[in-house]
């Protein structure tokens, strides 16, 4: 960024002295100083609402990603109804029946 020392800071504090004069001086810091605080506060809400923005986003994938998992569970059990059994009844097999061993 910039690199301002000491001595470069010295000189254009004297330099602005003499410029503006001493009477001025104070007003402009003044001035300055509520500029960058402005500045300051403006640069902090954008930072704010590009934070909002991100978390909305996540926020919106994340509801997507759900809504789009429920759609597909749906279609599963549409695909594939459920088979209901009674308590206690075997599982129906949908394939050959087993031939017993022994003759």
């Amino acid at each position: 960024m910039l690199n301002i020392g000491v001595p470069e800071l010295i000189v254009i504090m004297i330099v602005a002295l003499i410029v503006i004069g001493p009477a001025r001086l104070p007003e402009l810091a003044r001035a300055i100083g509520k500029g960058f605080a402005e500045f300051r506060r403006a640069m902090d809400d954008v930072k704010e609402e590009l934070a909002l923005d991100k978390m909305k986003s996540g926020a919106d994938d994340l509801k997507e990603s759900m809504l789009f998992s429920r759609k597909l569970e749906e279609e599963e059990k549409a695909q594939a109804p459920e088979q209901k059994q009674e308590p206690g009844q075997p599982p129906e097999s949908t394939g050959p029946s087993p031939r017993p061993d022994n003759p």
